[in-house]
């Protein structure tokens, strides 16, 4: 005998049709929920990471100062070029004035958290915030990251403006054309920022399109091209920056008296001035005999250099002994450059000219923005407390091994003990570093600080290759065999 079915009834489902469902639609409704979770677990690591890189603008009760840090803030209110100090990053520092520079570190904190999070992204590490934290605490602690980011300077930019346009030549079809955009705009505020940024971002760029005519599958052209847009957008930003600043259209001023006092210590410049003296061109003929035996002596300290007029009463002066000379000169001027690269490479100790006695810093804030006196003068910094003896013992013997690493990294890389995309960010940052060196060295004379600023991305890279080659191993296993799995972003979020 057949049922009656009423003609209301429904067909009943299978049990499974029916969990299915049920659990999909759960899905669905639990899936605004679990982005919202997400959101805010990323907004919480950045906030994290940005306190951890500025805990020692914290500790120190204000952001840290420098030597030039006075240079630069004066470039706004004195309206005119100064060698070596960026109208873009005195502009930059003048923007943050009101609120006593917080903002200012606070973006520089900011930006390093943004592109060190997209490295770890597009490398394979996913969703892993508490590893992330964990990877920028590490580098806090053991590098010049954290005080990079604290200090009102443009030292910062200089790693960060490396691994940009790694993301950007490398990476950029894992990114939205937003994100490719916003990397562009950092690079080219960051290479505007100091002319050595510059010329080593120029260096990456330069051999990334080469390469890119060679081996488009490696380097793709138009990421290359995209890079170089970047650098060239940072010329205009700078020249833009002069004119609005200055109202001229000009370089940044100084290079050819960086270099002068750079031959004048490597011995280059008395043994000139020896065979050419008495010569009407040449003011420091009579005083060839009493010049500083270093280059910061001539530039910074009480010599003939401030007589004379410094970079603008000197320029002309010291431009011609510096063609006169490599012309005289090319193979001690390639000896002497060489030793002056290999020396930079070696000098990476953290802190140099975050002192107490930086009076020309102190001046230009007292007489431009007499209101945030009172907060830096409250500071450790001010007080005599702050000390890189003990930081330095760890910091040095870490930028060292980070080093090593870099070519050690790449041949296993080669060899497939590791993944391939560490070793071409290896690659990326042993050339940064080495150009680094080939362009601080010989052209500014070497100092820790130059160093410091870059040598960082090092020790990063062997940090991040172990947790990339975890990731990879633990995709690997057979299922039943990783019982926890880990999830990597497809698209990296900024």
């Amino acid at each position: 005998m057949l049922d009656r079915v009423s003609p209301t009834a429904q067909p009943e489902l299978p049990r499974s049709d029916l969990t299915r469902d049920i659990a999909c639609g759960a899905r669905e409704n639990n899936a605004p929920r679990a982005q919202s979770r997400a959101l805010a677990i990323r907004v919480a690591t950045a906030l994290a990471a940005i306190v951890i890189l500025l805990a020692p603008a914290l500790w120190n009760r204000f952001p840290l100062l420098e030597y030039d840090t006075g240079g630069y803030l004066a470039r706004w209110f004195e309206g005119y070029l100064v060698p070596s100090r960026s109208t873009v990053y005195g502009l930059f520092l003048a923007a943050g004035w009101p609120l006593d520079f917080w903002p200012v570190i606070f973006l520089q904190a900011a930006s390093a958290v943004w592109i060190l999070a997209l490295v770890f992204h597009t490398h394979g590490l996913g969703e892993r915030p508490f590893t992330f934290l964990l990877v920028i605490a590490m580098l806090s602690a053991t590098t010049a990251l954290s005080w990079n980011a604290s200090m009102l300077l443009t030292d910062i930019f200089v790693g960060l403006a490396v691994l940009a346009l790694h993301l950007l030549v490398f990476k950029s079809g894992r990114f939205a054309l937003w994100e490719r955009i916003a990397l562009i705009g950092f690079i080219a505020f960051a290479t505007a920022t100091h002319s050595a940024t510059f010329l080593v971002a120029l260096g990456l760029v330069t051999l990334a399109v080469l390469i890119s005519f060679i081996d488009r599958m490696r380097v793709p052209r138009m990421a290359a091209l995209h890079a170089a847009g970047a650098v060239a957008l940072g010329a205009v930003m700078l020249l833009t920056a002069n004119y609005i600043v200055a109202r001229t259209i000009a370089w940044t001023p100084g290079g050819y008296g960086i270099v002068f006092a750079r031959m004048l210590e490597d011995g280059i410049v008395t043994h000139y001035l020896d065979e050419h003296c008495p010569d009407p061109r040449f003011r420091l003929c009579p005083y060839r005999k009493e010049l500083p035996p270093t280059a910061d002596d001539f530039l910074w300290g009480e010599s003939v250099f401030n007589d004379f007029g410094r970079f603008d009463g000197m320029g002309e002066e010291m431009r011609t002994i510096v063609l006169e000379s490599l012309v005289a000169y090319p193979f001690k001027q390639i000896e002497t450059a060489l030793a002056a690269a290999a020396k930079q490479l070696v000098m990476v100790k953290t802190g140099e000219g975050v002192i107490t006695e930086i009076w020309h810093t102190y001046g230009m804030i007292e007489m431009y923005t007499p209101s945030v006196l009172p907060a830096m003068r409250a500071a450790r910094q001010q007080h005599d407390e702050v000390h890189f003896e003990s930081v330095n013992a760890v910091h040095v013997p870490v930028a060292f091994a980070g080093m090593i690493f870099l070519p050690i990294a790449m041949f296993l890389a080669m060899r497939r003990r590791f993944n391939a995309d560490i070793g071409i960010l290896a690659a990326t940052a042993a050339l940064a570093i080495v150009m680094n060196a080939c362009v601080c060295g010989p052209l500014s004379n070497a100092h820790d600080r130059y160093g410091a600023r870059i040598v960082w991305i090092a020790p990063f890279v062997m940090l991040l290759a172990p947790l990339r080659r975890h990731s990879s191993t633990a995709r690997a296993r057979p299922p039943g065999q990783n019982l926890t799995p880990m999830k990597t972003d497809p698209l990296p979020s900024s």
